[in-house]
């Protein structure tokens, strides 16, 4: 099976792709926003917005997502974090998730959010 990445980042940063395909599954690299002047509910938002573009990128949806991990700053941002989801997750098709609270690559990002989803031909 063939391997295609999507988005592959430089050596100015992190040497990564940001969505790896393999076979009929997409894995996305931690997701955080790109303006992170903003609170968690707006760095949410852009997240799960970043997230439907990569996936529509590699021809699925987020009503294809198997499994999340959801990585706080702080787990009293939870709440907050936790109402931006429900409104935008598939509520009868959810997928398993995660969340835990740990440090983040800069002190600016709240939230970090990891999915792997199936692509059905």
């Amino acid at each position: 099976m063939t391997i295609q990445r999507f988005e592959v980042t430089s050596a100015s940063g992190p040497v990564m792709s940001r969505a790896v395909i393999h076979g009929n599954m997409v894995y996305l690299a931690g997701i955080t926003a790109r303006d992170l002047s903003g609170d968690v509910t707006a760095q949410m938002r852009e997240v799960l917005a970043t997230i439907d573009g990569l996936l529509a990128e590699a021809g699925t949806n987020k009503y294809k997502i198997l499994t999340a991990q959801v990585w706080l700053r702080d787990m009293a941002l939870f709440s907050e974090m936790n109402e931006v989801w429900n409104a935008w997750v598939d509520a009868e098709n959810p997928p398993s998730r995660a969340c835990v609270s740990g440090e983040l690559y800069c002190p600016e990002a709240l939230i970090e959010v990891v999915v792997t989803a199936v692509i059905e031909g």
